[in-house]
């Protein structure tokens, strides 16, 4: 069994982006909704069986308490806002498990549900379908990290080959370097490649060494870096809070909730709605096919 497991938020603002605008005649902007519906059908007739989109039904979350500048909805385009709530609704019409974050993040569910996953002896392999940089501290045994968009597929050896340290330093070189697309700036001087040499020989921020000469790798301008990781390390352990996802995020409790079994009864309702009753039917043969292979 394979488990596939979608950040709903990435495929959202992606399809946003990339597909031309659709306004209803009750005049709701769809295109983006019905984007991401096509694209989860598109899995399962790829073959998936397992699956679980985690969104985020509001860009705020735990987080914010915790660091001022952490990431909100401010800025974001109204129409993509309004179809958060309307993709949930759409893909939980179309059979698949949703999981809608309000404290937590989608990127918590993604992690949960992946360790739940994993955990399953009957698993053979987690996907953890994203190109977000977070998620590759999950990754590791029978998970991995699939770019959709690029067909790409990360492993423990891939997230070491793209960071240079391995998945479990993902939060500590995030807390370094810092996010822009989350909102926190890491400490000042810390870059790609200091805090990856440093991270690959010390692994988490408390094991570094206090002075530089006593790292034993050789890292520009080590003894400022030094410094600067000394005085602010309470900082940047809380920005390590902040990149740790939670595996205690709501999701499911048995693997088995995630089989899709086909449409709901009014999905092909909603689909009307969407002007994209194309969808509705690619779900029911789908379903057939499914009914006719078991």
């Amino acid at each position: 069994m394979r488990v596939h497991l979608v950040d709903g938020t990435y495929e959202l603002f992606r399809h946003h982006f990339a597909v031309p605008s659709h306004v209803t005649g009750d005049g709701r902007e769809v295109a983006a909704t019905r984007g991401v519906v096509g694209s989860v059908l598109n899995m399962v007739e790829e073959g998936a069986t397992h699956l679980g989109v985690a969104t985020d039904h509001v860009i705020e979350s735990f987080r914010n308490d915790l660091w001022a500048g952490y990431k909100t909805g401010e800025g974001v385009d109204p129409t993509l806002l309004a179809q958060f709530p309307l993709v949930e609704e759409a893909l939980v019409a179309a059979g698949f498990v949703v999981w809608p974050m309000v404290e937590y993040e989608a990127d918590d569910a993604l992690s949960a549900a992946a360790a739940l996953a994993a955990a399953d002896e009957r698993v053979e392999q987690v996907l953890i379908c994203t190109p977000d940089k977070d998620l590759g501290q999950c990754v590791g045994g029978k998970v991995v990290q699939l770019d959709r968009r690029r067909r790409t597929v990360l492993d423990a050896d891939g997230v070491r080959a793209k960071f240079g340290i391995e998945p479990a330093s993902i939060p500590d070189y995030l807390a370094l370097v810092g996010d822009s697309a989350d909102g926190f700036p890491g400490l000042p001087g810390w870059g790609a490649r200091s805090a990856a040499a440093v991270l690959d020989r010390w692994h988490h921020l408390e094991a570094v060494p206090a002075t530089a000469v006593d790292w034993g790798v050789d890292v520009r301008a080590a003894g400022r870096l030094a410094v600067t990781l000394r005085d602010h390390l309470d900082l940047a352990l809380l920005f390590r809070r902040i990149a740790t996802l939670e595996r205690d995020a709501p999701v499911a409790d048995d693997v088995d909730e995630l089989e899709w079994r086909g449409p709901t009864d009014g999905f092909e309702a909603l689909c009307d709605a969407l002007d994209a009753p194309a969808l509705a039917r690619r779900a029911e043969a789908l379903a057939a096919a499914r009914a006719g292979e078991g």
